[in-house]
């Protein structure tokens, strides 16, 4: 494990953040832009959760709470720092906050043909549920 600062994001990282997406996040979102992040921290502060180390912006998640739902979305490392524990230090300071909201079960947003990412939510604890699938539609230009 490498010396890790984990903290919550402010509507001013949300550049940093992207660029960060870019390089080590799977997929992509209508909402990856500033204005979708900014939203983001701005509509619940402990949302997106960061670790940096050394001044690096190393591993990014998203923990959305509803007050209803936990999810999770984001889960990525810098790949020049994987296999370093940052993932479960993400995924620790995630559920931390859930428990502390009273939440009752994480879901996590894992893209079908992310085989590591499949990999790593299991061995955190997270099963598949092939019963569900998500329904989507884009509001406004895509």
């Amino acid at each position: 494990m490498i010396d890790l600062r984990i903290r919550t994001a402010d509507p001013a990282d949300a550049e940093d953040v992207l660029a960060f997406w870019k390089e080590a996040a799977e997929g992509t979102s209508i909402t990856d832009d500033v204005d979708g992040v900014t939203r983001l921290v701005r509509r619940d502060p402990q949302a997106l959760i960061l670790a940096e180390s050394d001044g690096i912006l190393v591993g990014s998640i998203i923990a959305g709470y509803d007050g209803w739902r936990c999810s999770l979305y984001r889960l990525a490392v810098l790949p020049s720092h994987r296999r370093r524990g940052i993932g479960t230090a993400l995924l620790d300071a995630a559920e931390r906050r859930f428990l502390a909201v009273g939440g009752r079960r994480g879901d996590a947003m894992v893209l079908e043909e992310n085989e590591r990412g499949r990999r790593a939510w299991a061995a955190a604890g997270y099963a598949r549920e092939d019963h569900w699938r998500r329904w989507v539609k884009p509001f406004g230009p895509a």
